[in-house]
Order: structure tokens, then C-alpha cells, then sequence
């Protein structure tokens, strides 16, 4: 069992940065595959990066590929986030998650282990 924890949302205009963390409880994090998603207003769930388990290979929706940077430290035990050129679409509340697959996961339905999410708002 993997517990999952973000935190670093918050409120910030468009154009700045925020990083987002996900702490891991449990020994198991360097063997699962790693996410985020998000979810906006009114919308669905939807892929927003994947890290490998070594951190290696990396993967990131399009509306995000250039501007967000996702790593992990598996002796923190910590995923990280990384969000720079903020735009008010990015507005969602932000969800890490697990895999235990060995590859690169895009969809939701493959993730194992969920946070609470944490809210991300950009104003314009």
C-alpha cells in the first residue's frame, strides 16, 4: 500500500511557476511508475505528465509539453512537479498517482494509488 500526499498548490498569476510535491509513505516508491493529472471546472480527469521508476523516461500531455517538468526522488521518496508559464487553463486541482506497472503510463484507469489533490488557480 502507497499513501500519497501533495502539496504546493496555490494561487498565482499567469506567467509564474509553482512546483508541486507528492510525498510517498511506504518503501515501495522507486518500483511504481509515477503521475499527474488534473481536473478543472467542469471537466474531466486528464493526463498531465508520467516519470519512469528510475526517472529516466519521461512523458507530458501536449498542452503542457515545454512549460511543466516532472522528477522524482525516490530517496525522498518525493515526486516533484515543476510548473513555469502559468496560464489561467492550467486552473485544476492537481492529483499525483502511482502505478505499479513497469512502463510509462498515460491513463488513469492504470494508476493504483491516488492523492487528495491539491488546488492550483492562475489568474490572468
Amino acid at each position: 500500500q502507497v499513501t500519497l500526499v501533495e502539496s504546493g498548490g496555490g494561487l498565482v498569476q499567469a506567467g509564474g511557476s509553482l512546483r508541486l510535491s507528492c510525498a510517498a509513505s511506504g518503501r515501495t516508491f522507486s518500483s511504481h511508475t509515477m503521475g499527474w493529472f488534473r481536473q478543472g471546472p467542469g471537466k474531466e480527469r486528464e493526463f498531465v505528465a508520467a516519470v519512469s521508476r528510475l526517472g529516466f523516461n519521461t512523458a507530458y500531455a501536449d498542452s503542457v509539453k515545454g512549460r511543466f517538468i516532472i522528477s522524482r526522488d525516490n530517496a525522498k521518496n518525493t515526486l516533484y512537479l515543476q510548473m513555469n508559464s502559468l496560464k489561467p487553463e492550467d486552473t485544476a486541482v492537481y492529483y499525483c498517482a502511482g502505478g505499479r506497472q513497469s512502463r510509462l503510463v498515460l491513463s488513469a484507469g492504470e494508476y493504483d494509488y491516488w492523492g487528495q489533490g491539491t488546488q492550483v488557480t492562475v489568474s490572468s
